[in-house]
């Protein structure tokens, strides 16, 4: 629905024409993706979600790898996914990782 937003307000003030001529061009573009290996709120930009986790946890083990890679993952995708649902996520994970950390320390 982000998308349709996104090209309706784009071609707002194009003719009719233009408009269902890019809704179709859109609709066989999602037909065709794939959302199991590459579900579109994963692959903005030049990088994939899966690739930034893969270097960004390098070195962590456990529970810290989990928490640093549900927070990229969330923070990622909540503009185009679950909105602020994903950022409430993506906190909870940071707070929990946080409290790892510190009983760590002890």
């Amino acid at each position: 629905m982000t998308r349709l937003r996104a090209i309706l307000s784009k071609y707002k003030s194009k003719p009719v024409k233009v408009v269902k001529e890019t809704l179709a061009e859109e609709y066989e573009r999602s037909k065709k993706e794939d959302n199991v290996n590459h579900p579109s709120h994963y692959t903005q930009g030049a990088i994939e979600c899966i690739d930034a986790i893969k270097e960004a946890t390098k070195g962590l083990f456990g529970i810290e790898a989990v928490c640093t890679a549900n927070i990229i993952k969330y923070v990622w995708r909540w503009k185009f996914k679950n909105g602020l649902e994903d950022l409430d996520k993506a906190s909870w994970y940071l707070d929990r990782l946080k409290q790892e950390v510190r009983n760590n320390k002890k």
